[in-house]
């Protein structure tokens, strides 16, 4: 039986997507050569893969170009934008403050962390 499709990315398509980010457009070469610096995997999965994600909407494709060329379809704020969102309503209740308290209890933050946090919260607040 097939996965449903979520449109959310696995992890492994996470990992593609974050080499993108990290690097812009690339072949999946390129992509297979990031990641195996890390781990062993093998071009052909990283390729079958990207035709995956291309085909879920994931990644864009120039296939004008020879090698082709892949980019994400989103940037990755808007990906981790949407993660977030779909995490705190899945398994939080759509409560954005019992995710953080459990981020906060499973991780230590450091005190550059906790500076960027409380800036948030005062620019949330201010545009309220």
């Amino acid at each position: 039986m097939a996965r449903p499709q979520t449109g959310r990315p696995t992890d492994q398509e996470l990992e593609i997507l974050k080499v993108l980010w990290a690097g812009g457009p690339g072949s999946v070469r390129d992509v297979w050569q990031k990641l195996s610096e890390t781990r062993e995997i093998g071009q052909t999965s990283v390729l079958k893969t990207m035709q995956i994600m291309r085909d879920k909407g994931l990644l864009i494709c120039d296939t004008d170009q020879r090698p082709q060329v892949f980019q994400p379809a989103q940037s990755q704020k808007a990906t981790l934008k949407q993660l977030a969102g779909d995490l705190i309503g899945r398994v939080f209740g759509g409560s954005t403050s019992l995710l953080l308290q459990h981020a906060m209890e499973s991780k230590k933050a450091t005190r550059a962390e906790l500076e960027e946090m409380r800036a948030l919260l005062d620019k949330v607040e201010k545009s309220k």
